[in-house]
């Protein structure tokens, strides 16, 4: 089901709007969390425009500021000074309840480690956004969990716990859980980080057919081998982005 995951999971328009106004907007951002020694900011007047239904890569050494950038865009953490913009929503000015209102209605996370919630099932841990968000009945919530585990093809482990399947099937049912809401942007950072080369092609072509189908994806990466797969590359250095590649050739 992998493969038809865009038809069967994500609503989105397939007809991709990448006009130019974009759905993530950084004016000017900078943070620094040591403002009164010496130390530089983790980043740097970051000036960054991402379209709708793009698939953007964000790539750089350890402490070059990727984890902290993606920070902004999800509300995990506040600018020293600038602006956030996010489906028009000024993220920096939002206060913590409505962050995380806002977060569990419009974005999809995905983490390196899972951030899987142990003691509960695969298939509450699907339903956990939904509970929070309060868009889907305690009748259709347990439904569409099922459904986006049978997309992930993990449906015949929906109560076991998340310790009794390995690391490549939590990371699919993080996606899962990622689309409970059926967010319009998903944000993940090193998603393939811990896993083999195989399990991360999976995850990879299930972010290919979500971008496909009109998805906007922002993901964290050390590995430059995925480079060609992007949209476009943001590369990171001291808190600056130094460098922007736009793929030019249609993906395989």
């Amino acid at each position: 089901m992998i493969e038809g995951i865009a038809t069967s999971v994500v609503t989105m328009d397939s007809q991709v709007d990448k006009s130019n106004e974009p759905v993530i907007l950084l004016k000017d951002v900078v943070k620094n969390y040591h403002p009164t020694d010496d130390q530089p900011p983790a980043l740097s007047g970051i000036n960054l425009r991402i379209s709708r239904g793009e698939f953007v890569g964000i790539v750089g050494p350890s402490g070059a500021g990727k984890t902290t950038l993606v920070n902004m865009i999800t509300g995990v953490d506040h600018p020293t000074s600038g602006e956030v913009l996010v489906d028009g929503v000024r993220v920096d000015q939002l206060n913590e309840n409505k962050l995380a209102l806002w977060r569990g209605q419009t974005l999809g996370v995905i983490y390196q480690d899972f951030q899987l919630m142990p003691t509960l099932s695969l298939l509450n841990n699907v339903m956990l956004p939904m509970d929070f968000a309060g868009i889907w009945s305690r009748k259709t919530s347990p439904q569409r969990a099922r459904q986006l585990l049978q997309d992930v093809e993990l449906e015949e482990h929906a109560y076991k716990l998340p310790s009794a399947i390995s690391g490549g099937q939590q990371q699919r049912v993080a996606i899962a859980r990622a689309l409970a809401n059926d967010p319009s942007i998903l944000v993940a950072d090193e998603p393939t980080g811990r896993l083999d080369t195989v399990t991360s092609d999976v995850i990879l072509r299930i972010f290919l057919q979500l971008v496909k189908s009109g998805r906007t994806l922002v993901m964290v990466t050390h590995d430059t081998s995925l480079i060609h797969q992007f949209d476009r590359v943001l590369y990171l250095s001291d808190g600056q982005i130094i460098k922007e590649t736009v793929r030019e050739e249609e993906r395989l």
